[in-house]
C-alpha cells in the first residue's frame, strides 16, 4: 500500500469516525506530511492508530487525537498560539499552518533542535521554538489566543488560563491514569473562563506537571 493510500485510510478509518468532520482540518492532514515528523525508526507506523515513541519517555499523540484537538481549538489566521511540549514538531506544524504565530516550548533540547530542522525544511517561518520547563507557566505579557498542552497534567496551572486573551481557547488533558479528561477552556471575559469536557483519554504527563498536594494523615 502506498503512502497516500495509507494517509487516506488514516483519515477515513481513524479520524473521521472520531467526529473530526471539519473539512479544513481534514485537508490539512493531507497537506502536512505526518511521516516527515515521525522518528526515522518508526516511519512505517506514521499512519497507525497508536502513540509513536519519541524517546525521553515521550510519545507522539495518536493521529485522531491530534486532529480532534486542532478541530476543537478552531484556530484563526490571526491567532497567536502557545504549545507546551513540542515533541516531534508535527502538531506544531498543524498549528502553524492555521495560525499567525506559534510559540512552542519543550523541556528536551533534542526535541527542540530536531523539530526546528523539520519545520524549517517545510518552510514554516511563523514558529518560535524554545527549550524550557513550561509545565506550570510560560511568562508572556501579551497573552495567547490558543494554548495546547501536549502532555497531561494532574492539575492545570491557573497561569495558563490567565494568559488567554478574551475569546482564547485552551486544550488540556487533565487528571491521572487510567482516566483523564480532555478539556476545552474558553476565556469568556477578562478573568473568566468556562470549561467543557470533550472526551476521556490517557496520555503521558508533562515532565514536572503540578500535582495535587498529598494528603497527610
Amino acid at each position: 500500500m502506498g503512502m497516500e493510500q495509507a494517509r487516506y485510510n488514516m483519515v477515513e478509518q481513524q479520524i473521521r469516525p472520531w467526529d473530526v468532520l471539519n473539512q479544513d482540518v481534514l485537508d490539512l492532514l493531507f497537506k502536512v506530511r505526518r511521516e516527515d515528523f515521525v522518528p526515522e525508526a518508526h516511519r512505517a507506523l506514521a499512519f497507525v492508530d497508536m502513540e509513536i515513541p519519541l524517546g525521553h519517555g515521550q510519545a507522539m499523540w495518536t493521529p485522531k487525537l491530534e486532529a480532534r484537538a486542532i478541530q476543537e481549538l478552531d484556530i484563526r489566521p490571526s491567532d497567536r498560539v502557545l504549545e507546551i511540549g513540542t515533541g516531534s514538531g508535527y502538531l506544531t506544524a498543524l498549528l502553524a499552518s492555521q495560525a499567525a504565530q506559534v510559540d512552542s516550548v519543550d523541556i528536551v533540547p533534542e526535541f527542540t533542535a530536531a523539530a526546528m530542522r523539520k519545520l524549517r525544511a517545510h518552510g514554516f517561518s511563523n514558529v518560535s521554538l524554545h527549550t524550557g520547563d513550561a509545565s506550570r507557566d510560560w511568562p508572556d505579557l501579551t497573552g495567547f489566543d490558543v494554548t495546547v498542552l501536549t502532555g497531561s497534567t494532574p492539575l492545570l496551572s491557573d497561569a495558563f488560563r490567565q494568559r488567554l486573551r478574551v475569546g482564547g481557547r485552551l486544550f488540556a488533558i487533565t487528571g491521572e491514569a487510567p482516566v483523564m479528561e480532555a478539556q476545552l477552556i474558553t476565556c469568556t471575559a477578562p478573568g473568566a473562563t468556562r470549561s467543557v469536557t470533550l472526551f476521556e483519554t490517557c496520555i503521558a504527563p508533562l515532565l514536572n506537571a503540578p500535582r495535587p498536594a498529598a494528603f497527610v494523615f
